[in-house]
C-alpha cells in the first residue's frame, strides 16, 4: 500500500529540535502567522516518528469538556466518551492543538498537568488521574499576531513548552515548494513568490494577514489546472486577504503588473 508521506521543506533545526523534545518527553510550541507550515511540519514529524496524531483546530468554543471527554445517552445507558486528548494520552499519540490561544481558559488549565513532570490528565467528571502512555507528546501552535488581550498566553503557559518560531521562507525554499506541491512552471512559481514577498512588504496597506504560502501554493494550483495566472492570483492572493475595495483594486493592479 502506497503511503501518502507529507511534503516539508526545512528551513532550519525545527526538525532536530522536534526529535529532541520527543525524546525528552518535552511539550512543543510552533509559533509563527497563518499558513507558514506549522500543521504541515507536525505531520510530517508524525510521519517521521510514525506516531498516530491527533489535530484539534481550537476556537473560542474549545472547551476542556470537548477534550477530556464527556457521558453520553447510549440505549438505556449512560457512558462515557473519551475526548481526542484524554485518547492521545492513553495511547501514546501526538495531540496537536492548533491555535491554542483561541480555546477558552479551561483548556489551558486542564493541559497544565501533563506538560510538566506529572505528565498526567485529571478526568474531574470520573474523579481519575491517568498518566500518560510513555510514547504521548502534546504539540501547540499560536499565531502572535492574532494574540489580543484575553487571548494572549500567559508566562506560566508558555513556559512550559520547548518553541520554534515559524516565518515565511526564503525566496528559494518558498519557490521550490511551490513546485513540489503544485508541478506548476518553475517561472511561474518564482513570480508568484515575488507577488508575496512584494505584498508582505507593502505595511502601509494595514492588512491583518499577509500572503501565506498556502495562499501562493492555492495559486499555483489552479494556474497547473488551466485557470488563467491573472485571474488565479485575483481570487487565491487578492480576494482572501481583504474586503476593502480599494485595496483590492491595488493590490489586482500590482499583481497583473508583476504576473
Amino acid at each position: 500500500m502506497l503511503v501518502n508521506i507529507p511534503y516539508y521543506h526545512a528551513v532550519g533545526k525545527e526538525k532536530e529540535v522536534f526529535e529532541h523534545a520527543y525524546k525528552n518527553k518535552i511539550p512543543f510550541l510552533l509559533k509563527g502567522p497563518t499558513g507558514t507550515g506549522k500543521s504541515r511540519f507536525v505531520e510530517y514529524m508524525a510521519h517521521q516518528l510514525d506516531k498516530k496524531i491527533i489535530t484539534i483546530s481550537c476556537h473560542e468554543e474549545t472547551s476542556s469538556t470537548d477534550l477530556i471527554g464527556r457521558f453520553i445517552i447510549k440505549g438505556a445507558e449512560t457512558v462515557w466518551l473519551d475526548g481526542p486528548l484524554t485518547t492521545a494520552v492513553k495511547e501514546g499519540a501526538i495531540i496537536y492543538l492548533d491555535e491554542i490561544a483561541e480555546a477558552r481558559p479551561d483548556v489551558i488549565v486542564a493541559i497544565h498537568s501533563l506538560t510538566d513532570h506529572r505528565r498526567e490528565l485529571f478526568i474531574d467528571k470520573l474523579g481519575e488521574t491517568v498518566k500518560a502512555h510513555d510514547d504521548f507528546m502534546l504539540v501547540a501552535s499560536f499565531n502572535p499576531g492574532y494574540q489580543r488581550g484575553f487571548k494572549e498566553l500567559k508566562p506560566s503557559t508558555r513556559q512550559r513548552f520547548i518553541a520554534v518560531s515559524f516565518e515565511y521562507p526564503e525566496t528559494k525554499i518558498e519557490t521550490e515548494i511551490l513546485v513540489k506541491e503544485t508541478n506548476v512552471d518553475h517561472d511561474v512559481a518564482k513570480k508568484l513568490v515575488a507577488i508575496g514577498n512584494k505584498i508582505r512588504n507593502l505595511t502601509e496597506l494595514g492588512l491583518t494577514e499577509t500572503v501565506s504560502t498556502r495562499l501562493l501554493v492555492d495559486a499555483a494550483k489552479i494556474i497547473h489546472s488551466g485557470l488563467p495566472k491573472r485571474l488565479s492570483v485575483h481570487v487565491a492572493i487578492v480576494e482572501p486577504l481583504t474586503d476593502d475595495l480599494q485595496t483590492v483594486e491595488a493590490l489586482k493592479d500590482l499583481c497583473d503588473l508583476m504576473i
